[in-house]
């Protein structure tokens, strides 16, 4: 159901920060990172208190510059960009014509280019495809990623976004978990758990990217990831595979513009959103913590009282509050009291998307 996370390797050189004392390397598509620094449960509290950074310089990094950058950008993707004003932030996605999520961008204008920050090892695929649809439109596209790299860090840390760029850091803060007006009916709850989870990504000189965590405590991606899985927010390639819409994993919300004019995948997004049916949906789930072991990523969801799959475990992470969490796409005629098992393990969900 779910796209295998290691298939985008990362592509740029591993992080220096990996020498930094008790750095365990992460894998898979957090390859090149590392996971944590010797303890997970501390630095996730660090995390919480808005005083850790994470290493996120596997991420890929893509420039956009050319007076008709915007414009180009926002004819193609999903979320309104012509009038994006300089160090905005906003989510996009490119679809496919039958509006299926091939890439995730996070992007920020400076004014003069607009930087996209992507998925590990996806930026190539991006670039290319880009550069096959500028025609005769005054853009260029250019995949940064060995320039410049990625941290992530807590909104309310130490910088605000004027002295940031100051400092000639790009700052992307994340819109998730917004709730629109149009979009609202997708969410189960009003009260969304990601409220007090505000994130932002600085884009950083690679060649400074020690100097620009400092003497700041190092958080790793497992401290990350948990968090992330407690927000309920989607990542490519965990929580999508090639024929996930926007709507099945709660993307509507922050990274779909319905009003905008005509973009590729633009006909799956208005359909579904005016019948309101996704054929999957997006589930939040406790796991029992008793046992030592945790199912893995990719392993199937079954009813306690059944033995058919109903779904997929696309992500799973301990948390030092909640205990073992997950994320689940489940299809869409499980009900949404149902006792689920993964991998021998029971779950409780909590609805995401309202079927």
């Amino acid at each position: 159901m779910t796209a295998d996370a290691s298939t985008h390797a990362p592509t740029v050189a591993p992080s220096p920060l990996l020498t930094a004392p008790g750095a365990v390397a992460g894998d898979g598509r957090d390859a090149g990172v590392a996971a944590h620094y010797g303890d997970p449960g501390r630095e996730q509290r660090l995390l919480q208190e808005g005083l850790a950074v994470v290493d996120l310089s596997h991420r890929g990094v893509v420039r956009v510059s050319g007076p008709d950058r915007l414009s180009w950008l926002d004819s193609m993707t999903t979320q309104a960009l012509k009038q994006l004003p300089p160090h905005a932030s906003t989510e996009s996605l490119v679809l496919s014509p039958k509006g299926h999520v091939e890439h995730a961008l996070h992007v920020v204008d400076d004014g003069e280019v607009t930087w996209l920050s992507v998925e590990p090892g996806t930026a190539d695929d991006l670039v290319a495809w880009l550069d096959s649809m500028r025609f005769m439109l005054r853009v260029e596209v250019e995949d940064a990623s060995d320039q410049y790299a990625v941290l992530g860090e807590p909104l309310g840390s130490e910088s605000t976004p004027d002295e940031l760029r100051e400092r000639g850091v790009i700052a992307w803060r994340d819109p998730w978990p917004a709730l629109g007006a149009d979009t609202a009916a997708y969410s189960s709850v009003e009260s969304h758990p990601g409220a007090d989870r505000v994130w932002r990504e600085l884009i950083v000189p690679r060649a400074d990217l020690v100097a620009a965590v400092g003497d700041r405590p190092l958080a790793g991606t497992w401290a990350a990831e948990a968090e992330r899985v407690a927000a309920w927010r989607p990542r490519l390639g965990f929580e999508t595979d090639h024929r996930t819409i926007p709507h099945e994993v709660d993307w509507l919300r922050t990274a779909v513009h319905l009003h905008k004019g005509c973009y590729r995948g633009q006909e799956t997004i208005a359909r579904v959103h005016n019948l309101g049916r996704p054929p999957r949906r997006l589930a939040f789930v406790h796991l029992d913590g008793s046992g030592h072991v945790l199912p893995d990523a990719g392993t199937p969801v079954e009813l306690a009282m059944g033995d058919r799959p109903v779904g997929q475990l696309t992500s799973v992470a301990r948390h030092r509050e909640d205990g073992p969490i997950g994320l689940v796409l489940l299809k869409r005629n499980v009900p949404v009291d149902a006792d689920l098992v993964i991998g021998g393990v029971a779950a409780a969900q909590t609805v995401v998307v309202d079927p």
